[in-house]
């Protein structure tokens, strides 16, 4: 069983994509999703889309968890994230997937015991969970893989058995 990580934005969309066998996960893919800035939103939301369908037909996926943004600052940032996220969900969808979504905080929680964690200490945790020797950068990636471990961690599925 695959699980799709997503840590939305319209910029940068984190993915991840986590194999579920027995109680083993392994990383199989993570990245990030661009768009230019310099485009029109409508373009870069196609770009976008057409990027989470590629994905989603590859790896097919049981479960897309997405990252749910609570509180924004900047209301262009959040806007952009909201975009993102509707655009993945609705991907999700469309390809068959279930669809779950997690805030930061129980993302935190479930992957590094502290709903405070900071984002080194969230991505030192993806890395040891799923046994990953190398730095996620940008960031964003080690984000989405550990959502997708946020998921599977309420599916009653213990973490920290990397293949």
């Amino acid at each position: 069983m695959f699980v799709l990580g997503i840590d939305p934005g319209l910029s940068r969309c984190g993915y991840g994509v986590v194999e579920q066998q027995r109680h083993r996960q392994r990383a199989v893919a993570a990245g990030v999703l661009r768009t230019s800035p310099d485009l029109a939103i409508p373009q870069r939301l196609a770009e976008l889309q057409a990027e989470v369908r590629s994905l989603i037909d590859d790896f097919a996926p049981a479960m897309v968890a997405v990252e749910r943004v609570l509180f924004q600052n900047n209301v262009s940032t959040a806007m952009g994230v909201g975009q993102a996220s509707g655009i993945v969900m609705a991907e999700a969808f469309r390809g068959g997937c279930e669809v779950a979504e997690y805030s930061p905080n129980e993302i935190k929680l479930a992957v590094a015991g502290d709903g405070a964690a900071d984002k080194h200490q969230m991505e030192t945790m993806v890395r040891l969970l799923l046994d990953i020797n190398t730095p996620l950068r940008p960031v964003d990636a080690a984000d989405a893989l550990g959502v997708a471990l946020c998921h599977l961690a309420h599916q009653g599925i213990p973490a920290g058995m990397g293949a």
